[in-house]
């Protein structure tokens, strides 16, 4: 019978972990984007968004089945669900900006590093969690510290944006840049509750 229930953790932690994992992988992939505007890594991103999708999907049905969590299900689900909206929000911003035409900024593609840095630091906190609780609080930590840095990034590049609009078309660029800015912004606002609830699940552990 314990076998039974240890099966059963096992299947939430690794699909928590899958779902870390595809996030780093798309926050990767947004990077390259951001560096090359090449369609090829938004393509590429856009499936790592999908197959997110349906590892949080399988996630809620098991959960939905399952008696015995590793955790608090309130704990599995909000975690799934804001590591899910970081790798949402990376694949938006690169939508519009390929309806937009948009094209990438230094603050996009600084925010973008920052933002890939801390979904490591996401994926290695859940992988911590069963085992070394204390070492997923420092990766969780590391995380906040680095969404942090992407609110400064943010703030900066919206304060240059509306810098002396020149004329109408000035100003329609701003509108555009804006929206991409606040996708990012949101992404890492995303990240930045996944760190908390990572913490709060090591609290409630210990």
């Amino acid at each position: 019978m314990f076998r039974i229930f240890k099966r059963k953790e096992d299947k939430f932690q690794k699909l928590i972990e899958e779902q870390a994992s595809l996030a780093f992988e798309g926050m990767r992939l947004l990077v390259k984007y951001l560096e090359t505007a090449d369609s090829e890594f938004a393509e590429e991103l856009s499936m790592k968004e999908k197959e997110a999708d349906e590892v949080r999907r399988i996630l809620i049905d098991e959960l939905n089945r399952t008696f015995v969590t590793p955790f608090d299900r309130e704990d599995i689900f909000a975690l799934s669900r804001s590591i899910d909206d970081v790798i949402d929000y990376a694949d938006t911003t690169v939508v519009e900006m390929e309806i937009l035409k948009v094209k990438p900024t230094p603050y996009m593609q600084r925010i973008a590093s920052l933002l890939k840095d801390a979904a490591y630091e996401i994926w290695h906190g859940v992988q911590r969690l069963p085992k070394n609780p204390n070492v997923a609080i420092d990766h969780a930590q590391r995380a906040k510290a680095l969404e942090n840095r992407v609110e400064a990034v943010y703030r900066e590049a919206v304060a240059d944006l509306f810098t002396g609009p020149e004329d109408i078309h000035h100003v329609v660029e701003m509108l555009k840049l804006r929206e991409v800015y606040r996708h990012l912004s949101n992404a890492a606002d995303r990240g930045d509750e996944a760190a908390n609830i990572i913490a709060d699940i090591v609290v409630k552990k210990t």
